[in-house]
């Protein structure tokens, strides 16, 4: 088991935890982290590239010319991939750009994530993160107490005031355990755990 101080929002350590070695310090392998990265940026493309293809391009019924006789290649249609204006011999089409990769790598690679902040002492854990106004001035000095410039906030229930607060400032993102996943915990230099946060993470990523 490894420890980690807990502290409040003005960077005063108000106790300890001990943390499960199997989520939070493990090894690291990046080749892991690659695959289900690629598989989450895959994910997100759009694959609307569309050509048209000979038959989808309008025109192009009649018969540009006889077969014989003219001195000119024979030819069947204007909206041939060789004639300007025609279609688009093996161009694009929409496309999902999805793969898969197994529920209990992906759990892994979070787990390898979580563990890489951890080995480089970019892993804060904190006891509340409340706040009474939503006021994104109050948030970022909050987050210059705890020396984050780039961190991303895990915690289950998020007051409005705290999301609202965040969202306007550059460099931070406040998610759900539920939906932590490995691209946002790489994309950020610190991850914020809310005390709370860890008792349910080490049960999803232990199952």
């Amino acid at each position: 088991m490894s420890t980690v101080n807990i502290v409040n929002t003005k960077n005063e350590s108000v106790g300890q935890i001990e943390l499960n070695d199997a989520v939070f310090n493990r090894e690291v392998k990046e080749y892991i982290l690659h695959e289900v990265v690629r598989m989450q940026r895959a994910g997100r493309r759009a694959g609307n590239a569309c050509t048209k293809t000979r038959v989808e391009v309008s025109g192009g019924g009649r018969k540009p010319w006889k077969q014989k006789g003219t001195g000119r290649a024979r030819a069947g249609t204007n909206r041939s991939p060789l004639w300007r204006g025609g279609g688009v011999a093996f161009g694009p089409k929409p496309r999902d750009y999805n793969f898969k990769v197994n529920r209990k790598v992906r759990q892994q690679a979070v787990a390898m994530a979580l563990s890489a902040r951890f080995q480089e002492g970019n892993l804060v854990v904190l006891d509340d993160f409340s706040m009474e106004q939503i006021k994104t001035q109050e948030f970022v000095k909050i987050m210059n107490i705890l020396d984050v410039d780039n961190g991303i906030i895990v915690t289950d229930n998020a007051p409005e005031t705290l999301t609202k607060s965040s969202r306007n400032v550059n460099g931070y993102k406040v998610m759900s355990s539920e939906g932590l996943n490995v691209y946002d915990l790489l994309l950020h230099k610190k991850v914020i755990l809310l005390q709370p946060v860890i008792e349910s993470l080490e049960k999803r990523l232990m199952a």
